[in-house]
């Protein structure tokens, strides 16, 4: 069974294709909502699957390591099981955290020794233990253990890093062919291009990215504070690189403009905690801009929370319903603007793919990126 198949290329780069997992099929672009702890914060599974309409969701390595622990993980059967979660999964490979961590950690060839965020004990990922951990995890898609540079970052800085993750790379990969899957269900490791905003290292980079030969491949080390140009720029490069007819990518993305942005660029897979997290701070994405249900103009507002949206909250609620919720801290009014948010970038990707089939994407692109952006 072929892992990714195109099944529509635009006039540029966007393509519209299909995944095929042992947990299901995923319909690409696509994007997937970030569950760090087992779970997308305030959102039931149910409501993911038969509302939001999320065809896959993250798991985060470092997270699940420290809680609830590999011992829980695998007596439950998988992350999977333990999260009554039957579509696909992907995890990230705890190095963007352990990266966060900058005050905390020690970086050596062998790896990366960490404390704790939780109780200030100490902990060591190396790549072997990291692909361990996502063994254990049971991901259908887990990513190769790499550093991530801040931005801005120094030239050498950037290029030692890359190097690292290069040799880690490696090291992932020997480890991923000795040990084969735990929970009856193939898994699938993609590999990170890195090299900062300089355009040469990430050249070579996705190069040596591409020899690796896996199934998939990921971008990252981007929407880590570079302006949205830069990003771009350095995704229309490496794009050109990595191999076509293999899915790309791009960690942590982000906005609805990005997202639409990086899919003419070729991005097939994003993810980014910000439809939940600004959810959360009553900040709403809809099809006629952003609105923050905080603003006194949304008081007296009694019309459907969003008279476009896909999910029941739109219809069932409306703006100044929820804006009492948020003024009043009511907890599901970040329920309700979660589901909101999810449901919106998923309705995003879903439509974005059908103009990619129907061939008129990148006019409908710079048609509806200027609306998205605007401030209700």
């Amino acid at each position: 069974m072929k892992f990714f198949n195109i099944e529509k290329t635009s006039e540029g780069k966007a393509r519209a294709g299909e995944i095929t997992t042992d947990h299901g099929k995923i319909q690409t672009p696509i994007f997937m909502p970030v569950g760090t702890v087992a779970s997308v914060k305030t959102v039931h599974q149910r409501e993911l699957k038969e509302d939001i309409k999320a065809q896959i969701i993250l798991g985060n390595t470092y997270h699940l390591y420290l809680r609830p622990g590999m011992e829980t993980m695998q007596d439950a059967g998988g992350l999977h099981k333990f999260m009554n979660w039957d579509l696909p999964i992907l995890t990230d490979s705890g190095g963007f955290q352990v990266f966060s961590l900058a005050s905390n950690r020690k970086m050596t060839e062998e790896g990366a020794r960490f404390k704790s965020h939780i109780d200030g004990s100490y902990h060591m990922f190396s790549p072997e233990r990291s692909m361990e951990i996502q063994r254990q995890i049971g991901a259908d898609i887990f990513m190769a253990f790499d550093e991530c540079t801040p931005y801005p970052c120094e030239y050498n800085q950037a290029k030692s890093s890359m190097e690292l993750t290069h040799r880690w790379l490696k090291r992932c990969i020997d480890w991923t062919n000795d040990n084969p899957e735990i929970y009856g269900h193939k898994q699938r490791l993609f590999p990170i291009v890195q090299g900062s905003t300089y355009s040469d290292l990430r050249k070579i980079s996705a190069e040596v990215i591409s020899e690796a030969g896996a199934e998939g491949n990921a971008i990252g080390g981007l929407s880590v504070g570079e302006p949205e140009e830069e990003m771009y720029r350095i995704t229309d490069e490496v794009t050109d690189i990595l191999p076509k007819e293999k899915p790309r990518y791009l960690m942590g993305v982000g906005t609805p403009w990005n997202i639409l942005e990086s899919i003419g660029l070729g991005i097939d897979m994003m993810d980014c905690v910000m439809p939940t997290r600004n959810a959360r701070n009553a900040m709403l994405f809809t099809w006629q801009g952003v609105m923050n249900l905080k603003n006194e103009k949304w008081k007296r507002d009694f019309s459907p929370l969003d008279e476009f949206g896909t999910s029941f909250v739109d219809k069932e609620y409306s703006k100044a319903y929820l804006r009492h919720l948020f003024v009043s801290k009511e907890y599901l009014a970040k329920q309700i603007a979660s589901i909101h948010n999810l449901a919106f970038y998923l309705d995003l990707v879903k439509v974005a793919r059908e103009h990619i089939i129907a061939g008129d994407f990148y006019q409908w692109k710079d048609s509806v990126v200027p609306v998205l952006r605007q401030r209700l």
